[in-house]
């Protein structure tokens, strides 16, 4: 009996893994972001929490899915050229140093649509179907 649930928990994990493979995730930015593209590098520096401010000077919120997260790793592995374990030292190394901090977590892609429809300055990611245009946009990597 413990096999067969512990065969259906790793079936269903790989199968969750390659479903949010599939999906195309962007980076999102609230609408008040007006940008449609920023650099790799410029995107990296965000996400590892060194830049905290937009070109224009307004302050940046990111938002990220919980590590082990398929979207997160689609996320890390496709835009940022990384790895969601590097991400995660270099987060843990400015919280515990006291020099910065880390993003903001969410648990679900509902709640990050959420946080950056409505938060000025919001960046996060989500998959491409769920960038409604609006209030929530996706930029560019070059």
């Amino acid at each position: 009996m413990m096999f067969r649930a512990l065969a259906l928990f790793l079936l269903l994990l790989i199968n969750d893994s390659i479903a949010a493979g599939d999906e195309d995730v962007v980076i999102a930015v609230n609408q008040s972001f007006t940008d449609n593209h920023i650099s790799r590098s410029f995107a990296r520096r965000i996400f590892t929490m060194k830049a905290r401010e937009w070109p224009d000077g307004s302050p940046v919120i990111v938002f990220v899915l919980p590590d082990r997260s398929p979207h997160h790793l689609t996320f890390a592995k496709e835009i940022l050229e990384t790895f969601p374990y590097k991400l995660r030292s270099v987060w843990d190394r400015q919280v515990y140093s006291g020099t910065g901090q880390a993003p903001r977590e969410v648990a679900t892609i509902d709640q990050m649509m959420t946080n950056i429809a409505n938060t000025p300055g919001a960046i996060g990611y989500l998959p491409r179907e769920k960038v409604d245009g609006i209030k929530i946009r996706f930029v560019e990597v070059r």
